[in-house]
Parts: C-alpha cells; structure tokens; sequence
C-alpha cells in the first residue's frame, strides 16, 4: 500500500526553536517517518542539522550546551551588529560542509531577497550557506550577499513554511510553530525592539496560513524569549509534550490519506 510522503514545516522564533529538537525526537520514537523538512530562520538551522544525519541525542547535548558566545561575532553596525562569520563556521563543521542536495534528507531553506521582497527556498548549494542567510534577522544579523541577492531571515516572508513543504512533495504537512508573541515582554535593548517586531509582525501573516498544514504543533514558548539561550531544556520539553499530545491526531491524519 501507498504510504503518504510526510513533510515537517519548521518555523522562525529564535531561542524557542529548540522546540523543535523535542519534536523530531517524539515523531521518531512513534516511528513517524519525516520524509522531507521546510525549514524557515531556526527552524532551518535544526532541519540542517538533523537532515545531515546528527543522531537526535547528540542534537539535544549540543543544544544545552549551545551558548551565545559560540556564535556572536559583533561588528560594526552598518546592515547588523553580527557578522555571521562565526555562525556559519559552526553551521559548516556541523553539517559537514555538505551541500542540501547531499544531506540524508530533502530540504528546503526558506529566506527573504531584500531588495525584491521574494520568498527564496534554498533546495542546493552548500547548507552553510543557505542557513546562514535564513537566520539573518533583519538589523541584528548583517544579511547574507549571495549570487548578487541581499538575503534575510526567512522569517520575513514565511514564519512557518507550510507551502515550500507543500511544493517538494509533501502529502501530509506537520508544522510547528514557536513565536507567537510573549506579551509584555521586557523591552530594554534594541535586539527586544527589533525580536518583538518582528514576532508582532508576524502573528497576523500566520492566521490566514494554518489552515494550509495538516497538523500544527504549537508548543507554549512564548514564556521565553527568542534571543536568551537559556532554558533550552525545558524548549525542548515543551516540544516533546506537545506533540505527544497531537500524536492521536496526526496518526489518524497518516491513517486516513489516500494516495
């Protein structure tokens, strides 16, 4: 019998797309194949890291060890206060200096051309780079030049990339989104003015696009922030229990498609 192809959308939010991680590890246990992964700003960064064959507990080790300062590299602020050059370095040796087209599973990297407002999906070339320009949160990340384009965070055309799983080949899509706005934020530098912003700005555009995916996976981070790389664990927990609460439904989805 048929099986369908099951695609993962993973959406921007900084810090709480450990979420993520808990996720993948749950969908893994039941056995759920993850066929394909649409990945948007850090959603994009653990996609490439999974799809590139690191086993989902050395994910998790790395993640709790995972600190700012292994990958912010601050300049002089013309287009952004990070060069990236560190985080792309950590990017590279972690996915291999693989290109999309050579990791263990399908990809897709969804960022922004600045100049023309285009949605630009990444499906080869070499992963560093491509994640490199997904993750470049406009006025923080200086944006990534890439064959002539001026690229940012994926974020910024498409939070939770549904249609670019869609587009590869997905039947059934499984998206998960962590940025919803945290309310009352503490608002004290401008990484806060731009992160909240941006998650602001959002919200709206997401409304309209839940519909499009199958399943969607909402773990409440919204407690924490986008940018402390702090209580990864318990982002990573939030992940694991709310899809466990969802696996009813998505193996009733699975069950009931028909080829």
């Amino acid at each position: 019998m048929e099986q369908p192809k099951i695609g993962l959308a993973l959406g921007s939010g900084g810090a709480r797309g450990f979420a993520h991680l808990g996720v993948i590890k749950v969908l893994k246990e039941e056995g759920i194949p993850i066929h394909l992964i649409a990945g948007s700003s850090m959603g994009s960064l653990v996609g490439s890291f999974y799809a590139a064959g690191i086993e989902i507990d050395r994910l998790y080790k790395l993640s709790t060890a995972f600190k700012r300062k292994y990958f912010l590299d601050f300049t002089v602020p013309k287009m952004g206060f990070i060069s990236g050059k560190r985080v792309k370095e950590f990017i590279k040796v972690f996915t291999h200096g693989k290109n999309i087209e050579d990791l263990d599973i399908p990809l897709g990297i969804v960022s922004t051309d600045l100049l023309t407002g285009e949605k630009i999906v990444f499906k080869q070339g070499p992963v560093a780079d491509a994640v490199r320009a997904s993750i470049s949160i406009p006025g923080i990340f200086v944006p990534e030049k890439y064959n002539g384009r001026i690229l940012v965070d994926g974020g910024v055309s498409d939070r939770v990339p549904v249609s670019v799983a869609k587009e590869m080949g997905a039947d059934i899509v499984i998206a998960v989104d962590v940025s919803r706005v945290k309310r009352n934020a503490e608002i004290t530098s401008i990484f806060d003015v731009i992160m909240q912003s941006i998650d602001i700005m959002q919200t709206e555009i997401l409304i309209n696009r839940e519909i499009a995916s199958d399943i969607m996976i909402r773990p409440p981070v919204e407690l924490y922030s986008s940018r402390a790389f702090t209580n990864i664990e318990e982002i990573i927990t939030l992940g694991e229990e709310e899809t466990k609460k969802q696996l009813e439904q998505i193996k009733s989805v699975i069950a009931s498609w028909k080829g």
